[in-house]
């Protein structure tokens, strides 16, 4: 599929995100990332730098595979399916998302 912008993307994002138990998965794994980086830009142990996209991605794709059962958005959109996790990250993060 092809997109003619990010809003257009997200909103697909987001409805192949429909499950509660892969919004969490997504979120730990975008919460796991973020504190990876940190521990990176802290420490500068390169370990760190090489686990974050592992946990994130690891998450996300269990979540896809026995969850939602879809494939992931990443495989065809990457950039903006990185962009969307953060941003999905954020929105449950502050309400706009639910996932209870």
């Amino acid at each position: 599929m092809k997109f003619d912008s990010f809003s257009d993307f997200y909103k697909f994002y987001l409805l192949e995100h429909s499950k509660v138990g892969t919004k969490i998965f997504h979120f730990i794994g975008t919460a796991l990332v973020i504190v990876f980086l940190f521990s990176f830009f802290y420490t500068k142990d390169f370990l760190y730098l090489f686990l974050a996209p592992m946990m994130g991605y690891g998450f996300a794709w269990f979540s896809h595979f026995f969850v939602e059962k879809n494939t992931p958005a990443t495989f065809k959109n990457p950039i903006y399916s990185l962009i969307s996790d953060f941003v999905m990250f954020y929105e449950i993060l502050t309400g706009r998302i639910k996932i209870y």
